[in-house]
């Protein structure tokens, strides 16, 4: 079951941009343990470099996703099309690979993603045709 929203995602160009309208604009302030600061948590599969911001003294999160200079992912095609903002809503789950299960049970379409050596999900996607127009991403539970 979803337990609640872990972080709303927005693509971007870079840090700079972000950290001005996020940080200087709104005042949230990057969580640097899951940001892997300086650097950014890169994510593989779409040649992102990933960047947490908490929202206030809840759990949810806008993680910043900006693609390498030389990607070719979905990500970058993304920002290339439709400029920065929106990307996805994520939810984090009891157990990701239920959730991913009934929501392809209910007709949703998975975005292709690698998984663990015993086949299990670590994430899912879902593609936005099937989700309100925005891409739906879901995460493990965590505490913050």
């Amino acid at each position: 079951m979803f337990v609640r929203i872990d972080h709303i995602g927005l693509v971007a160009a870079s840090f700079e941009e972000t950290q001005a309208i996020l940080g200087d604009h709104l005042g949230l302030v990057i969580d640097k343990e899951r940001s892997y600061w300086p650097k950014g948590a890169y994510f593989a599969p779409e040649q992102t470099h990933n960047f947490f911001f908490d929202v206030g003294e809840g759990e949810t999160q806008v993680e910043v996703l900006i693609p390498t200079a030389d990607a070719t992912s979905g990500t970058a095609r993304y920002l290339a099309k439709r400029g920065a903002g929106l990307h996805h809503i994520c939810y984090a789950c009891v157990d990701v690979e239920d959730e991913a299960n009934r929501l392809l049970a209910k007709g949703l379409r998975e975005v292709p993603l690698p998984r663990t050596r015993d086949g299990r999900r670590t994430v899912a996607f879902f593609h936005p045709g099937g989700t309100g127009g925005v891409l739906t991403e879901l995460v493990p539970l965590r505490s913050k």
